[in-house]
C-alpha cells in the first residue's frame, strides 16, 4: 500500500494510545491565530476516534487562553533557547550529536511525561524533541508540516530521531525532500498525511447572500512574508491595468495584527499606489473571521515562491467553493489537480494570464468552484485523522 492509498473502513484505526500533540514551544493553540500547525492539530483532534482516549496538546503558560476545545491542555513553563545555543548545536550536529540547545525549550513540555499512561507523543515540527521521549512507556512520532531536516545529515538524523515510530510529512512532496536526509533505516518509516479545511468555519456562501460590490474580489492570506508572493499578485493586477478589481491581502507577518509593519509589508504599500484596482491590506484574522471574509471573496490565489508543502489556504478556498489559482510548486501540485489553476511561481504575466478570464466569466469561475469544492471533499479532516491513525497502528501496534 503507497502511503497516500485510500483506506478501507475495515483498515486498523487507533493504536489504543492517547495522543499527546507538542506544538512549537510559545505558539498558542486558539483559533485567534492563522499558525498552520495548531490548525492541523485541532483538526486531528476533532476527528479523533471517539472510542480512543481524548487527545491531549501541550501547550505553553501565558499563550492565549481561548483555545481550541477538541483536545485537554497540558500546560508547561516555557524556556527560551540561549544565545550561544545555535552554535553549540551546530558543532555537536556536525558530530553527529543531538542538538541539546534545541532541545532546551522543549524539556519542560516531556518534564511530567513518567506521570502519564502509554502515549503516543506527536512532536509537530520538532526534530529534537523524539530524542527526549521516554520509548519504554511511549511512542515518538515526528509530524513535519515543513522541510525541517534540511541542515541534517542522515548520520544526525540516525542519532536525532533512531527511536522514532513514524515520520509524518504532510505532502509527497515534503516527503521527499525529507526522505534523502534520513538513515536508510529510518525512510521507510515515513508516510504522508495530507492537510485539510475545518468545514465548520470554511464553507460555501449561498449566492444570494454574497455581498454585491462592482468589483470582483482577489484574496491572498497567510503570513506577509516574501516567500508567500503577495507582491505577486500585486505586480500581475497591476500588469492587467482593470478598476474593476479589488485585491485583499489578509495577514501579517506573525500573525499578530497589532505588530508594526516589516520593510517588506511597508514595500507592498508602496507597489499598490502604482495600480489602477484597489488594494486592501486586511490583518490577521481569527480563524472564524477568516472563513466569513472568504465567503465574500471571488477568486483565491496562493502565490508562493517556495515549495509550500500543504498550505491550509489552498485547501480552505477550494472548502468554501471559491475557484483558486496557486503556484506550480512544492504540494499545492497535489491539491490543485487542474493544471489550469496553476502558474509559474514568481511570475506576475503568469498569474495575470491565469487570473483574466476568470475575471471576465461568472461560468468560469462558478465551474472551477464546484471542482475545488468536490476535491476539499475528498480531502477533509476525517480522512486525514483516519490515514494517521492506520499508519499509526501499523507502526506500534493495534
Amino acid at each position: 500500500m503507497t502511503s497516500t492509498e485510500p483506506l478501507t473502513h475495515d483498515a486498523p484505526q487507533r493504536s489504543g494510545r492517547r495522543h499527546v500533540h507538542l506544538i512549537t514551544p510559545g505558539d498558542h493553540y486558539s483559533p485567534r491565530t492563522g499558525s498552520a500547525v495548531p490548525s492541523v492539530v485541532h483538526g486531528l483532534c476533532s476527528n479523533a476516534d471517539p472510542g480512543s482516549p481524548r487527545p491531549a496538546v501541550l501547550v505553553s503558560r501565558g499563550t492565549y487562553p481561548d483555545r481550541y476545545t477538541s483536545a485537554d491542555i497540558i500546560e508547561y513553563d516555557l524556556v527560551d533557547r540561549r544565545p550561544r545555543d545555535r552554535y553549540v548545536d551546530a558543532a555537536r550536529g556536525l558530530v553527529g550529536r543531538p542538538r541539546t540547545g534545541a532541545q532546551r525549550p522543549v524539556r519542560p513540555a516531556l518534564a511530567d511525561q513518567g506521570t502519564w499512561e502509554s502515549a503516543v507523543v506527536v512532536a509537530h515540527n520538532l526534530p529534537p524533541a523524539v530524542g527526549l521521549v521516554d520509548t519504554d512507556h511511549h511512542a515518538p512520532v515526528l509530524y513535519a508540516h515543513n522541510h525541517l531536516l534540511r541542515s541534517y545529515t542522515p548520520r544526525e538524523a540516525a542519532v536525532a530521531l533512531g527511536s522514532v515510530a513514524l515520520v509524518v510529512a504532510v505532502s509527497e512532496s515534503l516527503a521527499e525532500q525529507v526522505r534523502p536526509h534520513l538513515p536508510a533505516s529510518l525512510r521507510d518509516r515515513v508516510r504522508v498525511v495530507h492537510n485539510a479545511a475545518d468545514t465548520e468555519i470554511f464553507y460555501p456562501s449561498p449566492p444570494a447572500e454574497r455581498s454585491r460590490r462592482d468589483v470582483l474580489r482577489i484574496t491572498t492570506t497567510g503570513r506577509t512574508i516574501r516567500d508567500k508572493g503577495a507582491d505577486v499578485v500585486i505586480d500581475a493586477v497591476r500588469l492587467l491595468g482593470r478598476a474593476d478589481v479589488e485585491v485583499c491581502i489578509v495577514g501579517s507577518k506573525g500573525f499578530d495584527p497589532y505588530a508594526p509593519l516589516t520593510p517588506f509589508e511597508q514595500s507592498l504599500r508602496h507597489r499598490a499606489e502604482e495600480c489602477a484596482a484597489t488594494i486592501r491590506f486586511v490583518p490577521s484574522l481569527p480563524r472564524p473571521a477568516l472563513g466569513a471574509f472568504l465567503r465574500d471573496t471571488d477568486i483565491v490565489v496562493v502565490p508562493s515562491r517556495w515549495p509550500d508543502p500543504c498550505p491550509l489556504t489552498v485547501l480552505e478556498g477550494m472548502a468554501t467553493g471559491l475557484p483558486v489559482i496557486g503556484s506550480d510548486i512544492g504540494g499545492i501540485p497535489e491539491l490543485l489537480t487542474d493544471p489550469t489553476t496553476r502558474v509559474r511561481p514568481d511570475d506576475p504575466q503568469a498569474l495575470a494570464d491565469a487570473l483574466e478570464p476568470l475575471l471576465d466569466s461568472s461560468e468560469l469561475r462558478a465551474s472551477l468552484g464546484r471542482a475545488g469544492l468536490a476535491r476539499s471533499s475528498e480531502l477533509t479532516w476525517e480522512r486525514s485523522a483516519r490515514t494517521f491513525d492506520a499508519h499509526l497502528a501499523q507502526a506500534v501496534g493495534g
